[in-house]
């Protein structure tokens, strides 16, 4: 039996991340991935497909806006099997890079099977057995199920049943009002489903500014959704094609399809952690700030490991990984600056603390507000909804939440002021272009200084310093 330098189990954004850099190095890499093709949740099941449905249904949404716009509305009509064939069309295309020849052509060995641990040093894979010196467990998140009575025998559907559906539901419950609850419940309802949202806690998206979650809610609203906040789904029941959702509080609900959308659960199940002395916990695989397991030659990154279940995090993990695994220089996790983004439309993004996280710290914050309704581009645009919220503590950022049109592109001004600690002072003073969206980020800044500006001192210090000099 071989050693191997690196066995990678997983092969999605964090294990693709690894097996490239490690390969290409020329190190001797196997990659494991226990599905038929490379790409990970995010690729076939996730972020790519999710995002090309949900411009697909703002394309439908803008047509029948047309009277907005000047022009004449258009009632599109909407061909779900279509609509998957060109979200798989997308798949394919970036498929490309994810490619297994690829990795090869680097040196990597990729099989593909499930990979299980004999002991902390080997893994076994289609009956193979393969012993590594350093290993790393990359396997993702798949979707949290409930225990809901009735559930399994009614039938629902996930995110990794959604984008191969045929026809659109003409009814849709979607139990869950997290991101990918939300996301596809707006996309669904503007392709022209009939759809109810449940959320058992009080206000959507939990982890977000409530403030701002509200504000969303009613915009959803307004476009015809039926949200259900404080409300648990108790039992299901079918009756023919008819699926019947009995909640808390007397509230029944009758659907054609059920989304599950209730969470994720980290992908541990079947890779034998036991036999190899690997410890795990509530997110996942235990790991520290080097992202070692309890066996310090194991690494573990990307949703299998937590704290946060995003692509992008899964790629930087992957990149603390490398560092350890691969060039064997210590480094450590700083999560002290992470954006998400939530993907309805508008966009709610995300950065840093929350208004209510700052005072739970004690953190005595100034807190900065502006709409949308008073930037000019999202007028243009007839984009006016939302607004941007500003959390600072003596001159710098805490956190920052926008929930408006390309939120999910203009929170990275935020993110890279906090990251290098800059003062808002220089976000006021940083010329933005106009017309843009991004001027958004120093008129709320200005909120602050305009305050002062204009008060009864400095009008005052202004009137004396006129009188005094010619």
């Amino acid at each position: 039996m071989n050693e191997r330098d690196l066995v990678i189990i997983g092969g999605g954004a964090a294990g693709l991340v690894v097996a490239s850099v490690a390969s290409q190095l020329g190190l001797k890499v196997t990659l494991i991935e226990k599905n038929e093709k490379l790409g990970g949740d995010c690729l076939h099941t996730g972020c790519v497909p999710s995002k090309t449905l949900i411009h697909t249904a703002k394309v439908a949404s803008l047509m029948r806006r047309g009277g907005e716009f000047g022009l004449d509305a258009v009632a599109p009509t909407v061909d779900l099997g279509k609509v998957n064939d060109h979200v798989q069309s997308v798949i394919d295309q970036i498929q490309l890079h994810d490619d297994p020849e690829r990795f090869r052509a680097y040196g990597c060995e990729v099989l593909f099977g499930q990979a299980v641990f004999v002991d902390p040093h080997t893994v076994r894979v289609n009956e193979r057995q393969i012993r590594a010196r350093r290993l790393v467990v990359a396997t993702g998140s798949t979707p949290l199920i409930p225990a809901i009575e009735g559930l399994q025998q009614a039938g629902y559907i996930t995110n990794e049943s959604l984008f191969s559906l045929p026809d659109l539901p003409r009814r849709l419950v979607v139990l869950g009002g997290g991101p990918i609850g939300l996301e596809m419940a707006q996309a669904l309802a503007r392709l022209g489903s009939r759809v109810t949202v449940v959320e058992r806690l009080p206000h959507l998206l939990p982890q977000e500014d409530p403030q701002i979650a509200d504000l969303l809610r009613d915009l959803l609203l307004d476009e015809g959704l039926s949200v259900h906040t404080s409300t648990s789904a108790e039992r299901v029941s079918r009756q023919g094609d008819t699926r019947i959702v009995e909640c808390s509080g007397g509230l029944k609900l009758e659907a054609d399809l059920i989304l599950v959308a209730a969470g994720r659960r980290p992908g541990v199940e079947g890779l034998g952690l036991e036999a190899a002395g690997i410890e795990t916990g509530a997110q996942g695989i235990q790991v520290d700030r080097r992202l070692r397991t309890s066996q310090k030659h194991v690494y573990a990154c990307g949703d299998v490991c937590g704290p946060y279940p995003f692509t992008h995090m899964a790629e930087y993990q992957a990149g603390i990984v490398i560092s350890n695994a691969v060039f064997r220089l210590p480094k450590k996790t700083d999560y002290r600056v992470v954006p998400w983004v939530t993907y309805t439309d508008p966009e709610l993004a995300r950065v840093g603390l929350t208004e209510q996280q700052a005072r739970d710290q004690g953190i005595e914050a100034t807190v900065l507000h502006f709409p949308f309704r008073d930037i000019d581009r999202a007028l243009a645009e007839v984009e006016p909804h939302g607004m941007s919220k500003f959390i600072t503590h003596k001159g710098r950022l805490l956190g920052a939440t926008v929930l408006g049109p390309h939120a999910g592109e203009l929170i990275h001004e935020v993110v890279l002021a906090m990251k290098t600690g800059i003062k808002i002072s220089q976000l006021s003073a940083t010329i933005h272009a106009y017309p843009t969206l991004a001027q958004i980020h120093r008129r709320t800044v200005n909120t602050l200084y305009g305050k002062r500006l204009f008060s009864a001192t400095t009008r005052a210090l202004v009137r004396w310093v006129n009188r005094l000099i010619p």
